[in-house]
């Protein structure tokens, strides 16, 4: 089955864009328009446009590594807002409008650097888990911008 799938495979498009490893993507559809999200090495956070073969939007906000990015359905479904959150190493989960292209939240709390984040499959996306090198794993509040839950426990990164 395996050599089936891999021998029909094609490749459909290569974005560029990103000076070192990519560490995180998503996918979703916003408005009808079909976007990847990707974070890097380099410090940012690249917004791309399926449909059109671009880069949309480069978000540089980030002193160190991005490691995990991810669309936001609870910002679309309560607000139509066009919303990418990402983790980076500075310890920070951020919250960015990228089609109006400003910042709307900072979730702080980790005390080492966050590698990665996943929104919950229920009430549209409204509560957030990430999972840092300080050996923990939180769970937060969107909407509120709290930290509902701290599990520790974990011995090693």
């Amino acid at each position: 089955m395996f050599d089936i799938f891999r021998s029909s495979s094609k490749l459909i498009n290569t974005f560029t864009g990103h000076t070192d490893s990519v560490w995180s993507i998503d996918y979703s559809t916003f408005d009808d328009c079909q976007l990847i999200c990707s974070g890097s090495d380099d410090n940012t956070v690249r917004v791309w446009d399926v449909g059109n073969n671009k880069q949309i939007r480069s978000l540089n906000r980030h002193s160190i590594y991005v490691k995990c990015v991810r669309f936001s359905s609870y910002h679309y479904h309560n607000n139509r807002q066009h919303v990418i959150c990402f983790s980076s190493y500075d310890k920070t989960i951020r919250f960015w409008d990228f089609k109006h292209n400003k910042q709307l939240q900072i979730l702080n709390g980790h005390t080492n650097g966050v590698r990665g984040i996943e929104f919950s499959p229920f009430n549209c996306g409204k509560y957030l888990c990430s999972v840092s090198t300080d050996k923990t794993i939180r769970l937060w509040d969107v909407e509120t911008s709290k930290s509902l839950h701290i599990f520790n426990g974990h011995e090693r990164n």
